[in-house]
Parts: C-alpha cells; structure tokens; sequence
C-alpha cells in the first residue's frame, strides 16, 4: 500500500496544474477556445464567412449581393441593417447598397427557427479621391506606386479606406480580431486609415483555430504589423510593393502566457526564438495543399527573434499564389 502525504497530494496537484495548464502549448491546456461559427454561412464579395461576426468594406453607395448558406434549414432569413438600402431577391438572397456616408453601419441576418444570428459590421470606406496631396483628413498616406507590380490587380491603389476612430477602433472584424489591431504603427491622431480586406481576416480566423485544434491556446494574435500606409512602409525601409501597403498581410505571433510582447516558448524549451515561430510556421504551412485552403494561399515567412529589438513572428498574406521565406 502507498502511503501519501497532505503535502505531497498538494505538491503534486500543483505540478499536475503546472504541466497541464501553464506549459506552452500542452495539448492539456485548460482554457477553452471558441470558435464562435454560426449554424448558417454568409456570403458576400465573393467571400463566405463561417463565422457570427464579420466586417465588410464597402465604399459608398456600394452594391453587393449578401447571401445565407444553410443546408439544414428551408425557411425564410431576415436581414435587420442600421443603414442603407436592401432588396430581397429570395428567402435567403439580398441585394444591398451601402450608406453615402462613411462610417460604421451593421447587419444582423437571422432565421427564426435558429437560436443565432450573424452580425456584419459595415464599414463604408472613405474614397481614394479624399486622399490630397498624400494625406486624408491629416493624416498621413504618402503615395502609392504609379504602376501595379508586373501589372497585376493585386497591387492597385486601393479604392477606399476604413476610417478608424477611438468610437470604432474595438468593432471586431471576425470573432477574435478587432479593428485597432491592424492600425498602421505610425504616430499620428484620429481619425486613423486603413486598409484591409475580408479574405486576410478569414484567413487568419481559420489559421487561429488551427493553432487551436493542435494544442497551442491563442484567442487571438499579437498583430505586429498589419496595415501599413505606404509612408510609413518606406519609413521602415520596407519593400515598394509590401502586401502590408494593400491591406492583406500581417506579422503575427501568439503571446498569452501571460501577455508580454514576444512569442510564447511554444515548444517549452525554456527559449523564445525561431524555433518557437516556426512551429506556428509548420501549422500554417501544411495547409496549402488542402483544396478548401485554395482561396487563402498565399505569402508565408518565418522571421528570427532579433535581441533586444523584437521577438520571432511569422507573416501572413492573402496575395492568391504560393510565396515562401526564412529569415
């Protein structure tokens, strides 16, 4: 018969709690990651959402096509929206037109026989022609490339930017990422610009509960640098055609154990270096040849912790082709 102590029982409890809950990445991790999907899709630009919320970008006075995708359920879907103009086409098909104003407007769509709903956060952009002499509303733009790199549409100057406010700055744009964390890094007052696209959010939602499913807790990234305005690009000395400067790519790593600016030691070595990134490397890489992956491939590039100026961070982009880089 073994005999155990009251101290050794909490001892071991304790190192129980240690190992299973605080070690990074511990497939035992007891907090629990939400995926927040919807019983329903939406789709709309092409793009479908999963997901009970999402943000759309449209400029003003904008048409899109807003569509549910429900295999389950046959009845009629409502669209509840703040501002705009809606014509229903079907039961679960509207055609909408955004506010001439820019601004945040919602859209709640819901089906009565289900127990939720989807928020849409619409942004309606401020037009590139605001945009005088490099600034919009006095802050600061700089200029984009004459000419779109090898004449490709993915490097167009944007139409429109979000205009981001302290009244909006914490809209989530998809359940676990929020409008502030792509704001460009450069000083400057509000109103704040930016540049994004939905396919970058969906992609990183979808790689966050990757991340998820093998272990690692995150309930969202640190964005490191997500939107950049092409001034602050070269500021940096960063390259003309950055995807940062046209709204879809991001450098990201997970920091939650407790938050503190750098990658969490995802590998439990007791190190936080590039072997902790490339583990968040691994998970993102192995998805590309997955056919639902197709629409989200794109850049990938694993960046070394550099000491006494940052930590390790891995780069996503939603650019359509496969591009790789280790650094």
């Amino acid at each position: 018969m073994i005999s155990v102590t009251l101290p050794a029982l909490r001892a071991g409890i304790i190192l129980f709690i240690l190992f299973s809950v605080i070690l990074p990445g511990h497939a035992s991790d007891a907090r629990v990651f939400s995926s927040e999907h919807a019983s329903f899709s939406v789709k709309f630009k092409n793009e479908i959402s999963p997901y009970n919320v999402i943000g759309v970008f449209l400029l003003p006075g904008e048409t899109t096509f807003i569509e549910v995708i429900d295999t389950y359920t046959t009845g009629k879907y409502i669209l509840n929206y703040s501002e705009g103009h809606v014509n229903r086409v079907n039961n679960r098909q509207w055609r909408f037109r955004a506010h001439t104003t820019p601004g945040l407007y919602t859209a709640t769509i819901f089906n009565p026989e289900r127990t939720d709903s989807v928020t849409l956060n619409i942004f309606v952009m401020v037009p590139r022609s605001e945009k005088k002499r490099g600034y919009i509303n006095g802050y600061r733009i700089g200029n984009y490339p004459t000419s779109p790199l090898r004449g490709l549409s993915a490097y167009r100057t944007p139409k429109g930017f979000i205009e981001v406010t302290p009244e909006n700055e914490n809209t989530y744009l998809s359940p676990h990422l929020q409008l502030k964390q792509f704001v460009c890094k450069q000083a400057g007052d509000y109103p704040k610009y930016v540049v994004l696209h939905e396919r970058l959010l969906l992609k990183l939602q979808l790689i966050l509960e990757q991340v998820n499913e093998r272990g690692y807790f995150a309930d969202t990234f640190v964005i490191m640098s997500g939107y950049r305005t092409p001034y602050y690009n070269h500021s940096i000395g960063n390259a003309q055609y950055s995807r940062h400067v046209y709204g879809d790519a991001a450098d990201i790593f997970i920091d939650t154990r407790p938050p503190y600016g750098m990658m969490d030691d995802l590998n439990g070595d007791g190190r936080i270096d590039h072997r902790d990134a490339a583990i968040l490397y691994e998970i993102i890489d192995e998805l590309y040849p997955h056919p639902w992956y197709k629409p989200f491939r794109g850049g990938l590039g694993l960046y070394k912790e550099r000491p006494g100026v940052r930590g390790p961070f891995v780069h996503v982009d939603a650019r359509g082709n496969r591009a790789r880089w280790k650094r």
